[in-house]
């Protein structure tokens, strides 16, 4: 286990410089206000039009990057900050957010599989490192096995980061090519709006390969026990 909390460190130190980037970025640009003037609330409403999307509730959630769509109820949640704000940072999200939706509505296969893989991966959270810890003190057979079941756990949960990472980039892909066809920011703004949405996907990507390093570990703790 000492070898998986290295890992964990590792891409937690990696994590968190991201995320404070990420975040002095989002400060940055929450203080620039896009040429419009639009809030985000007016620009999530504006692109799901333009989509076609007139079944889905723009809501304004309490937080700070509870920022996300669901689409159980079909509803684009904008936290306070970026639901009223006019700023760069709150474009950039809202417009994200509601990729989610154009996914959801055009059948985007890669949101389709991650939102069937939901229930199985929460259930797999919450037993994997219990699993896994049962399965490394115990040095029997029964403990290879147990180990194994855990490995089987934590691939679901790593595999559930992989197929994250195209929903997330592709959100921000329609976002972006939807704000560069709009008025609603012009060329030096959609840069800062790449940049954010970049930086965002960034913070994605290091769990995804955090998830996929720590998996590999668990396996050769396996293969070393046969």
């Amino acid at each position: 286990m000492i070898g998986a909390y290295i890992i964990g460190i590792v891409f937690a130190i990696v994590g968190m410089i991201v995320g404070g980037v990420l975040r002095n970025k989002f400060k940055k640009y929450s203080a620039i206000p896009v040429r419009g003037g639009l809030t985000g609330k007016d620009i999530a409403e504006r692109m799901l039009a333009e989509n076609g999307i007139h079944d889905v509730q723009v809501i304004s959630v309490a937080g700070q990057l509870t920022d996300h769509y669901n689409p159980v109820n079909k509803t684009v949640n904008l936290s306070e900050g970026v639901y009223n704000s006019n700023s760069i940072a709150a474009a950039a999200v809202a417009a994200h957010e509601c990729g989610h939706a154009v996914q959801h509505a055009t059948q985007y296969s890669w949101l389709q599989m991650r939102s069937k893989m939901v229930p199985v991966v929460s259930i797999s959270s919450q037993w994997v490192m219990w699993v896994i810890l049962a399965g490394i003190l115990l040095v029997n057979s029964f403990g290879t096995t147990l180990l194994l079941a855990g490995i089987i756990l934590f691939g679901i949960t790593t595999l559930f980061s992989f197929v994250t990472l195209p929903v997330e980039i592709d959100a921000s892909r329609r976002a972006i090519a939807w704000l560069e066809g709009s008025t609603v920011a012009g060329s030096m703004e959609m840069d800062k709006a790449k940049d954010a949405l970049n930086w965002a996907g960034y913070t994605y990507v290091v769990a995804a390969l955090g998830s996929l390093a720590t998996l590999i570990y668990y396996i050769m703790i396996y293969m070393g026990r046969r």
